[in-house]
């Protein structure tokens, strides 16, 4: 295991522990703050062996840009990072458990359970339950299977998305459960909520490079600037309900 994959299994121990063990969230009508941002999510990381995929924090600008980079704490904010939710009534371990366990049939009847020579090695609840690159791996075997098939889809309380498509009925569907799982995993997870608000003005950058057709649902920086905003305006409606 290279000095990458000790540094993100470190991360992900860490959101175990953020997770269970969260601290109860500042007060709604709390003053705004002056932002004293931490030096170390800018601090310059020196790893030979970093993933050409990844954006370190040193490409961010201090007090103007910061990278959401597993490398430090602002790694919560990770699709992969453990942070437990619920979303329609079932609990996920992480929103790429969530987002990959879309890929995979949701019972005995679905056209994917019963493709002939399609072997799923886990089930959709047991994908639901990983985080990490746990998750990501259980994804690409699904997205190995959807090439054997011929499908383009996944689903979500039965309805089909052709997710990189765009349109009402598919990307855009898709990404109202993206934002609405990124807001369940903030708002149940104080320690999210906590150094989400505390980026303050900060643009949110992600810490890997994506492709100019990426749809809006792979864009989670800009999720969670959209939800800061969300939280922001919360607090100042209710400190002007009380009269502060």
């Amino acid at each position: 295991m290279n000095a990458h994959r000790l540094l993100l299994a470190s991360f992900l121990l860490a959101g175990c522990a953020w997770a269970q063990q969260p601290d109860p969230p500042a007060p709604a009508d709390a003053p705004t703050p002056s932002y004293d941002y931490p030096a170390s999510w800018w601090e310059p990381v020196e790893d030979e062996d970093a993933p050409a995929w990844e954006v370190l924090p040193q490409a961010g600008t201090p007090g103007k840009v910061v990278i959401l980079s597993k490398r430090n704490e602002l790694g919560i904010l990770s699709n992969f990072a453990p942070t437990p939710f619920e979303l329609d009534g079932v609990r996920y371990a992480s929103l790429e458990g969530l987002w990959q366990c879309m890929k995979y049939p949701e019972g005995p009847d679905d056209p994917r359970a019963t493709h002939p020579g399609v072997t799923w090695e886990r089930s959709r609840a047991e994908v639901a339950q990983l985080a990490g690159f746990e998750a990501y791996g259980a994804g690409k075997q699904a997205k190995a299977n959807m090439k054997l098939m011929g499908i383009d889809w996944l689903t979500y309380q039965g309805k089909r998305m052709r997710y990189k498509v765009a349109g009402p009925d598919d990307a855009d569907a898709h990404y109202a459960i993206i934002y609405r799982a990124s807001v369940a995993k903030v708002r149940q997870n104080p320690k999210v909520r906590e150094l989400l608000l505390a980026t303050g003005d900060l643009e949110l950058r992600p810490d890997h490079k994506q492709g100019a057709d990426a749809t809006a649902a792979y864009r989670y920086f800009e999720i969670y600037t959209k939800i800061r905003a969300e939280l922001r305006a919360e607090a100042r409606a209710e400190g002007a309900a009380k009269g502060d």
